[in-house]
């Protein structure tokens, strides 16, 4: 494994989720999703649950499964999209 090229797939972003944001479900095939949460509160959804987010949690979301993100009020998460082999 070259280690410098699999850090180079890893994509990284802050998301900013407000009560009138509309996340649509969605799966990344190739990619596992990690969101951590920075500030605020919210849910994270799969098509069975959901998980609650606060500052410090994380929501993990395998590749291939359906999932979003939703808040009544603001949530700041940092994403990571790790591939799979």
């Amino acid at each position: 494994m070259n280690i410098e090229e699999y850090k180079a797939k890893i994509v990284t972003n802050v998301y900013h989720i407000t009560s009138e944001s509309n996340v649509a479900l969605h799966k990344h095939p190739k990619h596992d999703e990690i969101f951590y949460c920075v500030n605020g509160k919210g849910f994270g959804v799969l098509d069975d649950k959901e998980v609650e987010l606060t500052t410090g949690k994380e929501f993990i979301v395998p590749a291939g499964v359906m999932h979003s993100l939703k808040t009544d009020s603001d949530l700041y998460v940092a994403s990571f999209l790790i591939p799979v082999f």
